[in-house]
């Protein structure tokens, strides 16, 4: 893996594709600072060899062109803080103005480009773009793991104007070597979690993962897909009628290779989806019309945690129930503490996908797991076992 590390970036312009997609408030104040300071040693590196770096990143998703809510000067105030030093902007991130204030670096000096996407051409992939922006440096690093799945003009086809300069940064680095621990070199018992809404979101991960764990725990919306297809009954719980064949053939494959799959045995339910409905635990495979499941009961908690606690590798993707009301969190709750402590005993845990990394951030237990993937999106392809742009255009020579 060709990283940051292998160069010293004395006197070289590095442009930086980061993922400071972060989110603003009304005030356009940062509320949650984790991808910015995930990028901060990578910067450093380069500041510390004495090289220059150029930043750029996309910010929200904007229609037609600059909009005030998505530029990333907002940013500014943050980046001058953690680096210590007055980060210059540049009000568009081709053109004229980058390229005069991209000539006038000097070393130690950072310069943050303008949002990649108020211009069409970078999630279009165009070409002449990339060949723009790569002409402002000597060398290209991706650190944005959360985009490495786009096939974008600053994530992937830069790169080919770059046929030796192009690095990994830490993050990616971070996050390759992670994700390719549990794929590539977990140790037994080797157990999967996977929650969330639907199956239809997790299919291909389901079945590259069947060939690789001793024990896959499904939980959170999805199960009911499940239950239904193996004959339960499941009220008004949410489930995806054209994925029960799909999800009975997974149920027989995972009979077939030898792992053992757990679906939960009780269920909290609730006769309408809000906090304070009414709500009791049944039997998940006989949920009575009218009422739906919205979390894992007591005995699926127990079982799921003994499970996790025996293990030494786990993955962790999707919460167990609708954890964001308070009354249905208490299964992903028991599912973070149990993979905390498997943790703490000397398991490998990873953790990927916005809502577990949500959960484990809201329990305050980030600290206590292996590793926690920045790029939901990213990471959940890798492990279906697609090849990433991103991650394809530094690898290839």
């Amino acid at each position: 893996m060709k990283t940051i590390d292998d160069l010293n970036f004395k006197g070289l312009r590095a442009i930086v594709r980061v993922d400071f997609n972060v989110p603003l408030n009304d005030k356009y104040e940062i509320t949650d600072e984790t991808r910015i300071n995930a990028a901060i040693p990578t910067i450093k590196k380069i500041l510390n060899d004495g090289g220059m770096v150029i930043l750029m990143s996309h910010l929200g998703r904007p229609k037609n062109g600059p909009e005030e809510k998505y530029s990333l000067k907002h940013l500014l105030p943050a980046l001058n803080r953690k680096l210590g030093l007055e980060v210059k902007f540049a009000s568009d991130c081709i053109g004229e103005i980058p390229r005069k204030l991209s000539a006038g670096l000097k070393n130690g000096e950072v310069l943050l480009l303008e949002n990649l996407r108020f211009h069409k051409e970078e999630t279009k992939g165009d070409e002449d773009f990339a060949q723009e922006l790569a002409s402002l440096a000597d060398v290209y690093v991706n650190d944005a793991f959360g985009t490495a799945h786009r096939a974008h003009a600053s994530t992937a086809v830069i790169a080919k104007f770059f046929p030796k300069d192009k690095y990994f940064g830490y993050v990616m680095a971070n996050e390759l070597t992670h994700i390719n621990k549990v794929l590539k070199e977990a140790e037994s018992p080797f157990t999967a979690i996977l929650g969330g809404a639907k199956v239809s979101g997790k299919i291909e991960i389901i079945k590259n993962l069947l060939d690789k764990v001793d024990n896959l725990i499904i939980g959170g919306g999805m199960m009911f897909t499940f239950i239904k297809a193996l004959g339960g009954n499941v009220g008004n719980s949410l489930i995806e009628d054209d994925l029960l064949e799909t999800a009975r053939q997974a149920v027989e494959d995972a009979k077939s290779k030898g792992v053992n799959l757990y679906l939960p045995v009780d269920t909290v339910i609730a006769n309408q989806f809000d906090n304070d409905a009414h709500r009791k635990t049944c039997d998940s495979r006989d949920i009575p019309e009218g009422w739906m499941g919205l979390d894992i009961g007591e005995k699926s908690c127990s079982q799921f945690a003994g499970v996790i606690k025996q293990s030494k590798t786990i993955l962790w993707n999707g919460p167990m129930g609708v954890f964001e009301m308070e009354n249905f969190s208490h299964g992903t709750r028991a599912v973070a503490e149990a993979v905390a402590e498997a943790t703490d005993n000397g398991a490998f845990s990873l953790i990927g996908g916005g809502d577990s990394v949500a959960a484990i951030n809201k329990y305050n237990l980030a600290g206590r797991v292996s590793y926690v993937s920045t790029g939901g999106g990213a990471m959940l392809e890798f492990i279906e076992g697609k090849e990433l742009p991103g991650v394809k255009a530094i690898e290839e020579e």
